[in-house]
This record gives structure tokens, sequence and C-alpha cells, in this order.
């Protein structure tokens, strides 16, 4: 075989791995909120400012709503394992969320559902995360509130 002939066998093979790669790329899957919350990430990042309430968690008694908003991040997931990427992902999402909270006013998110792609998955312990070979991503979808403290 000529140089010619290997660099063509070399593309191609590159092309197929990539195309396998991309076949591939989306794993759902269903991860603990309550491990999120408890991560030693979210402990550091989140401030407590804003508490934050999956569709189906008991909150406080809602005082007013100021809105609803997605917040839809995505991270590295090349060589990472999904719990790390997911923890990273959903994260980067509620601090999204807490942030524009308090641009508003708001102590609360509730009602947070997961979000893909504009699929809505309740769950009041679960959120949902998507990972591929690339990338992993989640989506939140919530309410913002001002709930009795």
């Amino acid at each position: 075989m000529n140089n010619k002939e290997l660099k063509s066998v070399l593309v191609a093979a590159v092309l197929a791995a990539c195309a396998a790669g991309s076949w591939a790329a989306d794993a759902e899957h269903k991860m603990s909120f309550a491990e999120l919350m408890e991560s030693a990430a979210a402990q550091q990042k989140l401030d407590g400012s804003v508490r934050l309430y999956l569709q189906g968690q008991k909150t406080p008694k809602v005082l007013e709503t100021k809105g609803q908003d997605v917040s839809n991040k995505k991270t590295n997931a090349f060589g990472k394992d999904a719990t790390t990427t997911c923890q990273w992902a959903a994260l980067s999402a509620l601090l999204a969320l807490q942030e524009k909270a308090k641009r508003l006013g708001a102590n609360a998110v509730i009602d947070i559902v997961s979000y893909y792609k504009k699929d809505a998955f309740s769950s009041p312990t679960d959120y949902e995360c998507h990972v591929g070979a690339i990338m992993s991503g989640v989506a939140f979808k919530g309410t913002y509130a001002k709930v009795a403290q």
C-alpha cells in the first residue's frame, strides 16, 4: 500500500470513528438531586439565599411568583464519568437559576423539572442528564417565587 492509499484509509477510519461516536452520543441518566445538593461543589457554589425545589417536593407557602425560565448547561464529558459531568452541568444550571432569582427578588425556584430538548421530566427526587461522547447536558425549567421563611 502506498502513502496515498494509506492516508485515504486513515481518513476513512477517523471519519467512521467520529460517526460511530456521534451515534452513541446521547445516554440518558437519572441522577439524585439530594446527592447533587450534598456534594462539596454545591456546598461551595450555592449560597443558600435561594431555595431550590423539584416539582413534587413540599415547599413553604408561596407568597408570589415571578415568572418561569429555563437554564440549559453543558460541560465537557470527554474521558470523564457520568456522575461527575452530570453534577457539574446540573450545578451550573442551578447557579444560573439562583442568580436570576436574586435579580428578580425571589428567594426560591419551585417546580423545577428537567427540560431536555423541551421534553419535561418531573421527579421529586431525581433530575435528568444526557451524556455524550464529548458533552454532558442538563436543562432545568423552574418558577421563580417568593416563599414564606
